[in-house]
């Protein structure tokens, strides 16, 4: 089990492909935007966090085991605009377990471009990466997220009232699910 994805990844109308330096300025448009990053598990980035990580975590462009991340940036076709970002991860080997997380620029929600993304890499991690099974967790005010899960297909397995303490309170965390026999029914 591997993934090896060519780039770009091509859907109807974006391009996923790796993240770099060129793209700083749109990414602080939107990760350095305390709205944005609310319900994420990150603060708002600066330039300097962003720069870090190029190096580290967005580098990552294949999956070659498990306990890795494959962070997309998500460009519109037409425009080359960078409008968001969507991560696989990849939790076990032996489970073929994966998990999927998106973050948008919000001068594009409503346009269905996360919604085509996260389509994008629930399509890598099953049919080209062999998982079984790929979650998405959220905190439970993040309606936006809990419905665009919803859309994809993902039925809500669990909610975990209080589950952490996170950015100073505590977050009910709702987990979302899909098997690889529901993508190919769904797909």
């Amino acid at each position: 089990m591997e993934l090896r994805p060519s780039y770009p990844v091509r859907t109807e109308r974006l391009l996923l492909r790796p993240l770099t330096v060129a793209d700083t300025d749109a990414l602080l448009a939107y990760r350095g935007d305390p709205q944005v990053c609310r319900y994420l598990p990150f603060a708002p980035m600066d330039r300097r966090v962003i720069g870090e990580r190029f190096a580290g975590v967005w580098a990552t462009t294949a999956l070659t085991d498990e306990d890795q991340a494959m962070t997309l940036g998500v460009e519109l076709a037409a425009t080359g605009e960078l409008v968001g970002d969507v991560v696989l991860f990849w939790r076990s080997r032996e489970h073929r377990r994966g998990e999927i997380g998106y973050v948008m620029n919000p001068d594009h929600h409503g346009k269905g471009y996360a919604t085509e993304a996260a389509r994008a890499l629930l399509r890598l991690g099953f049919d080209e990466l062999g998982l079984h099974r790929i979650t998405a967790s959220l905190d439970e005010r993040n309606t936006a997220s809990a419905a665009l899960a919803r859309r994809l297909g993902m039925r809500q397995e669990a909610r975990l009232v209080h589950n952490e303490w996170f950015k100073g309170e505590w977050s009910t965390e709702l987990v979302f699910a899909m098997l690889a026999e529901e993508w190919a029914a769904h797909r």
